[in-house]
């Protein structure tokens, strides 16, 4: 089977109900990113910080999966897929795909602060006094500005291999994750699916200026046929 990674968004998990990173000024529901989602934010008024996250992770738990999140577990069928998604809900794994790596952690774990590990999964409030089994606060395992990505090292050697590179979601603007792109080979075939990427940027790549639902659904069909024995698919049908 041919290697299909993607990478995932914001913009895969809004039409679930989830507002994007940077809905309106610059604001992440209603807050500054300074005020909420760095380790200077966290040392200031954790409790605060904790909040927000309890916010999002109430959230999680009431939505579902969109129908871009189950056609890439439907792809499973066709390609080796890996997913490195930037979101830290859980959405491409209950619609069932199985290789998701999250480059900025994950809302429904929590880990020791100061430490990388234990990582706990963590689907209730998280407060203040709550502690690990060594007496540790717990924080989320997410990644916050000016904090190192783990998994980067990990999501490069990924794209370098596949033979399908698809971004969905994401306006790449945000590095290192944006950066993961230029790691893809000159035999690689690249999509995009995304609105609001800037089209300069889209120069010999297959760009979708779709959602992700209805560009998945556009795409899928172009990636299905063109497993097909002795068929391939234009693209660019769907631009006409």
């Amino acid at each position: 089977m041919k290697k299909l990674v993607v990478l995932s968004g914001a913009g895969i998990s809004a039409p679930s109900g989830i507002k994007t990173f940077r809905d309106q000024n610059g604001l992440w529901e209603n807050h500054r990113i300074e005020e909420v989602a760095c380790p200077e934010a966290f040392m200031r008024n954790p409790q605060k910080v904790l909040d927000f996250y309890n916010q999002r992770r109430r959230q999680l738990l009431e939505i579902q999966p969109n129908r871009a999140h189950y056609i890439l577990a439907e792809l499973e069928d066709h390609y080796e897929v890996k997913i490195i998604t930037q979101n830290v809900d859980d959405l491409h794994e209950r619609a069932g795909s199985t290789n998701v790596i999250h480059l900025h952690g994950e809302l429904l774990k929590a880990r020791p602060v100061g430490k990388s590990e234990p990582v706990v999964s963590w689907k209730k409030d998280l407060n203040v006094g709550d502690t690990d089994s060594e007496g540790r606060q717990l924080r989320p395992h997410v990644v916050w500005f000016g904090e190192n990505v783990p998994a980067i090292r990990k999501c490069m050697d990924c794209v370098q291999q596949a033979d399908i590179f698809l971004v969905i979601g994401t306006s790449l603007q945000v590095y290192p994750a944006a950066g993961l792109i230029h790691y893809v080979s000159d035999q690689c075939q690249v999509y995009v699916v995304d609105p609001n990427l800037d089209v300069s940027f889209t120069a010999r790549r297959n760009y979708f200026a779709l959602d992700a639902v209805e560009g998945m659904e556009r795409l899928k069909r172009i990636l299905v046929r063109s497993t097909e024995p002795s068929r391939g698919y234009d693209f660019r049908r769907f631009f006409e």
